[in-house]
């Protein structure tokens, strides 16, 4: 798969989120490692599978975070936070920043305090959650994911675990 195929796909739902899609072994059994990453500056936590994202691709393309890939190079995670001082809601970001028609998601949730979807292209599941805090602090925390859309049964669990695990949650 070329650069510019597995670009479009990863940036096709939310305009300006992380980079491209890349190749990963499903994850199976004990074989992943968990760990947590966390944006300090807007106290942004998730768990991770380091077992499988043991690639360091450098800064998330939005906001603070970082973006990591698989191994093997068939699966992208970026994880990443920014500010939120125009305070936007989860259903005004997705106006403003999904880049396909609500109708091409294959799942949407959408509450006050998240949103969570995703859509098939090309062999490929686009996966994006963010959860929104407020106060004097208001952020956006985030985490993309993509994966080979044959794999999806044995990615459902990770998907569920590092959604849940997405902190600050709200609401």
């Amino acid at each position: 798969m070329n650069t510019s195929v597995r670009w479009l796909v990863a940036s096709a739902l939310l305009a300006a989120t992380s980079g491209a899609a890349v190749r990963a072994e499903p994850p199976v059994g004990g074989r992943s490692e968990w760990r947590i990453y966390s944006v300090p500056e807007f106290g942004t936590s998730v768990e991770y599978p380091a077992g499988i994202f043991d690639v360091v691709d450098g800064k998330a393309e939005k906001g603070t975070g970082q973006q990591f890939s698989s191994a093997d190079g068939r699966a992208l995670l970026t994880i990443y936070s920014q500010a939120n001082q125009s305070g936007e809601t989860p259903l005004t970001y997705l106006e403003n920043h999904l880049r396909v028609d609500r109708s091409a998601l294959s799942y949407q949730r959408l509450t006050r305090s998240f949103f969570a979807i995703s859509a098939s292209h090309q062999g490929l599941i686009f996966y994006s959650r963010c959860n929104f805090s407020h106060g004097t602090q208001a952020a956006v925390h985030c985490f993309d994911l993509v994966y080979p859309r044959a794999q999806k049964h044995d990615w459902d669990g990770v998907v569920t675990r590092i959604s849940r695990s997405l902190r600050p949650l709200e609401g």
